[in-house]
Order: structure tokens, then sequence, then C-alpha cells
């Protein structure tokens, strides 16, 4: 039996060269997110772990809506050593984003846990939500599966960008994912985005990215001119607003404009 299609509607567009675009998710618990992330033109569900409070079962529930309606549903957890990442990819989550990735070690431990041997090292289960349960040969399962998950490490840091070309060298890694608004805080100049240091930065990483056969990310860069001149730049993968800010955003300013047509 062979097993069903397991392609990742991410890296299918990242290989045809297409940028990509994920909604990120911290306030939402409904699986709606799903549907409203992808009426809204979003590839991907980029749920947001280390900054806001998620039970496993409603990321389940969630990833389980994106899965049957063709989003990604990735998740980015609270550090390298999170224990939750073999669960979540064995549950139906089908990418893990690492943030704060600073050295080629921590780049390594990533790979192995996220990838089954030879490259890694993640334990083997049966029973899939990717095959809709389904028993499939763990050769054919493991292989898809694999291919199923994306794999992004993030730069947030001077020490990051310092062993870029040894963290971008490691197999097994899909997207270097540059964290704006994180890097310029650590380096001493919090939300000074065009400051030439972080756009130095930003460059930096997508070249290196790519020349090691990585897509190139951008995030925590709330500007859509900001993130249409990254595209320009090369970055593929990028996180356009969450969730929290897309109902700020909207309720002020229709509250704002019901509130003009008010004559005293």
């Amino acid at each position: 039996m062979n097993p069903p299609p397991t392609h990742h509607p991410v890296r299918q567009k990242l290989n045809a060269g297409d940028p990509v675009f994920g909604l990120n998710v911290r306030l939402a618990r409904s699986p709606d997110i799903a549907r409203i992330a992808k009426a809204s033109g979003h590839d991907f569900l980029f749920i947001d772990c280390q900054h806001s409070i998620f039970d496993l079962e409603s990321i389940q529930q969630i990833a389980h809506t994106a899965l049957a309606i063709g989003v990604a549903p990735m998740v980015r957890v609270r550090s390298i050593d999170d224990p939750d990442v073999p669960l979540l990819l064995d549950n139906g989550v089908t990418g893990i984003v690492y943030p704060d990735i600073n050295t080629a070690e921590q780049a390594r431990r990533a790979v192995e846990i996220c990838r089954f041997a030879p490259l890694g090292k993640r334990s083997v289960v049966g029973g899939y939500p990717h095959f809709d349960y389904r028993p499939v040969p763990l050769a054919q399962a493991t292989a898809a599966l694999d291919d199923a998950c994306l794999l992004v490490c993030m730069i947030e840091s001077a020490e990051g960008l310092a062993n870029l070309e040894a963290i971008c060298a490691q197999p097994g890694i899909d997207v270097i994912h540059f964290g704006t608004n994180d890097f310029a805080a650590n380096i001493g100049k919090p939300g000074r985005f065009d400051d030439p240091e972080v756009r130095e930065a930003q460059l930096r990483v997508i070249d290196t990215a790519r020349r090691h056969g990585k897509f190139a990310g951008c995030g925590g860069n709330r500007s859509v001119e900001r993130q249409a001149a990254s595209i320009a730049g090369g970055a593929q993968f990028v996180t356009t607003q969450t969730d929290i800010g897309f109902l700020m955003a909207a309720a002020t300013q229709w509250i704002e404009g019901v509130k003009g047509t008010i004559t005293p």
C-alpha cells in the first residue's frame, strides 16, 4: 500500500520559488483560525508557543483542521529544549520553528529531534494523522513524514549571526528565518528595523541561507513595505502579522471610522 500524498504545501511553493505567508497565532484557540488563514491568503499557521500559552489538545485540533484544508500547521516551540516537539510532529503538526538558534550544535540538535534516521533520531510510531491513521509501511511513512516536516531555525542574535555559516551548513534544515525584532533588541537597537546594521544582517541571512541551499525567511517585522522589500531581496518564508495585531488593527480602524461620522 502506498502512503497517501503528504506533500507540504509550503515546501511546494518554496521549491517553485514563490513566497509563502504565515499567520502568527497567539490569541486564537479555535480550529477555525486555519480557515481564516486560508480565506485570507495565508499558506501556513505559525502557532506561537514561545510567547503564548497553548495546551497540546488545542494545537492538535488546529493542526488537524489545517491539514484537511491545505494550510500547513507549524509551531514555534519554546526553545531547542522544548520536550513537546516529537509529540507535536506525531500528532499533525507539519513544521517546527526553533527560536534563537545560536550555534551549529543547536542546529544539529534541531535536526536530530525532527528528522528520522539516518539523519536524525526521531522516534517512530504507527497511526499518523497525516495518513488519516491508515497503516503505512514504516519505510514509506518515515520518508513521507520527513518530506512533510518543514524545519525552521531562527537567527535572532549577534551570536547566531556570527555562527551563521556553520548553522546553515547543517543538513536537514529547510528554512533560516531572521527574527528582525529580537535581533534588533539583542544588538541594543530595539524597534530600529531600518538601522543599517539590522538591514545588513537580514541581507546576510538571506544570502548565506541561499548559498547553502536553504530557504530564507523574515519575521518580527510588522510592516507591509518592509516585508515586501525582504521578499524582493530574496526572502520567501514570511510571517505577516499576529492574530492579535490583525484584530486590533481592524477593530481600531472600524471604530474610528464610525466615530468619525458622528456629528457633535
